[in-house]
């Protein structure tokens, strides 16, 4: 191994890694909103470190708020969460969300990967961050650059 090649894998080593593995989970938050809309799409939240997945939840049910004679509707929740929290949280819920008109009833989804949770449940759990392929794949270019190559 020449000098070039030590020079490229110190700088994926001790440059690129550190910053991948502080940078913190992004999900989008909200809580009991009407619809996936607005707040739910346009808040963001970096999540605390133990945090390394992002929840969303369905309730179908009378509003949060009392009122006499209320339908039912969807209520839209997202949030930061641990992994082991999520799953947990899930298996007290409905397998999937299965709309059941004349009852509540509660759906959730976990995901990994930064703002994962813009859709609800839409299979968000196999979407993943590109950064990484994407950094990756520059170093390897600047490497290769630099080797004349």
């Amino acid at each position: 191994m020449d000098l070039r090649e030590t020079v490229c894998l110190l700088f994926i080593t001790f440059i690129f890694l550190p910053i991948q593995i502080c940078k913190g989970l992004e999900c989008y938050v909200c809580t009991n909103q009407e619809a996936n809309t607005e707040k739910c799409l346009k808040t963001i939240k970096t999540c605390d470190q133990e945090e390394d997945a992002c929840l969303s939840t369905i309730n179908w049910g009378s509003p949060p708020y009392w009122s006499q004679g209320a339908t039912k509707q969807f209520y839209v929740s997202k949030s930061c969460a641990s992994k082991k929290f999520c799953e947990e949280f899930k298996k007290k819920n409905m397998p999937s969300c299965t709309y059941i008109w004349y009852q509540d009833w509660k759906c959730s989804e976990c995901c990994s990967g930064d703002r994962c949770n813009y859709f609800v449940t839409l299979g968000s759990s196999s979407v993943k961050s590109n950064t990484l392929i994407i950094s990756l794949s520059a170093i390897t270019l600047l490497c290769m650059f630099y080797r004349g190559l």
